[in-house]
């Protein structure tokens, strides 16, 4: 057997004394550098406030309230209605009730009551004959509270009820009277910084503009681009789009576009213009031949222009060839093409993956020529004016 060793009871190691601290001199604090608030920040501190006071003084209560003591909002961002709709939902009404209640606030001096949310029912419930309604009854909200308008536009925003100038309005109203920015509506309405952006914008449009988009003459998207226009050549531009000068809205986009672009280029050369009542008036010449600034072309630029013109419709014409080939593929039948392509190199799919690039670069062709049609019928159809002549 072999003897186990046995292990002796270590000493306790001994502690170190701490080791002792040397006196040093503490470093001066940095003095920190006050920063004087905006007009901005002390307005948003304001609001912050007034929201959380708000906040803990609501007290809400659900009840009927009779419909005749029930008013209107007067900044309710919503102006237009569908009458066939709210006849439908107050049919709706009658038969079955009620079936979500509005939201009100109680105002204690005229002993009244203010719409919040919930207009359309309102309004149906009048039309239905309803005496009362189940409403959500709000005390302690005063007149002028931001947090009222940002509840009724996004309710509104949310069921897509209210119009493009209706939304922009109420979304210029948030950030313009009661201090959001254009970050915080958009959260509050659930929909992007642009889009709110998008819509505020629409606001610069001429009274002409605004009223043919909302008699729905004029695309919201399209209006947008327009809205970055002169108010002159707003009006101008939708007499020609409403006289149907544009075989499509992306060539009206482009024409627009063009219109912008040549704005800003006459702007930076001292000049401004407008369009002319027609494309190509009597005498003068036409889109094809219009040159920006023609009279200030020096004579080697025209001599490039020319040569290069020359060059590019000669090349571009070739594909009257390319035309015909794809028209034979059209009329070809698909089983004699795959008996004839299936042992070439790359096979069917290799000659389709060919059309497929061709396909691409036409639609980008596209684009390009119609750009470049917008931008020489802008300028064929401007009139320039130096403002020292003008004055």
């Amino acid at each position: 057997m072999t003897a186990t060793k046995t292990d002796t009871p270590r000493k306790p190691a001994k502690r170190r004394a701490p080791a002792k601290k040397t006196a040093t001199t503490a470093a001066p604090a940095r003095a920190k550098k006050t920063v004087e608030p905006t007009k901005v920040s002390k307005r948003r501190e304001v609001v912050a406030e007034q929201a959380a006071k708000t906040a803990e003084q609501v007290r809400t209560v659900l009840k009927r309230i009779p419909v005749d003591r029930i008013d209107r909002d007067p900044k309710q961002p919503r102006e237009h209605f569908d009458q066939a709709k709210l006849n439908e939902l107050a049919g709706s009404m009658k038969r079955i009730g009620q079936q979500q209640a509005i939201s009100v606030r109680y105002n204690p001096g005229s002993r009244r009551y203010t719409l919040i949310m919930g207009e359309r029912r309102w309004r149906a419930a009048k039309i239905a004959g309803l005496t009362e309604l189940d409403a959500l009854v709000q005390h302690g909200i005063k007149d002028g509270d931001r947090t009222i308008l940002m509840k009724a536009v996004a309710e509104n925003v949310s069921r897509a009820d209210m119009t493009e100038i209706e939304e922009a309005k109420a979304f210029q109203r948030l950030v313009e009277d009661d201090g959001y920015t254009i970050e915080e509506v958009a959260e509050g309405v659930g929909r992007s910084a642009a889009y709110i952006g998008w819509r505020i914008d629409l606001l610069k449009l001429c009274p002409t503009a605004l009223e043919a988009m909302s008699k729905g003459h004029l695309p919201p998207t399209l209006a947008w681009y327009v809205s970055k226009l002169s108010a002159d050549n707003q009006s101008r531009f939708l007499a020609k789009y409403l006289r149907g000068a544009f075989s499509s809205t992306r060539d009206a986009e482009a024409f627009v576009n063009a219109c912008r672009a040549e704005e800003e280029r006459r702007a930076s050369q001292g000049s401004f213009f407008v369009l002319a009542d027609e494309t190509a008036a009597p005498g003068r010449p036409g889109a094809q031949d219009a040159l920006p600034g023609a009279h200030d072309v020096p004579e080697e630029e025209r001599e490039r222009i020319v040569a290069d013109r020359n060059r590019l419709t000669k090349r571009v014409d070739k594909l009257s060839t390319a035309g015909e080939i794809l028209s034979e593929l059209v009329a070809a039948d698909p089983d004699e093409l795959a008996v004839l392509l299936a042992g070439v190199g790359g096979g069917v799919a290799g000659y389709r993956t060919r059309i497929e690039h061709l396909r691409d670069l036409t639609t980008k062709a596209i684009k390009n020529l119609r750009d470049a049609q917008a931008i020489a019928a802008v300028r064929a159809g401007a009139i320039e004016i130096n403002p020292e002549a003008a004055a």
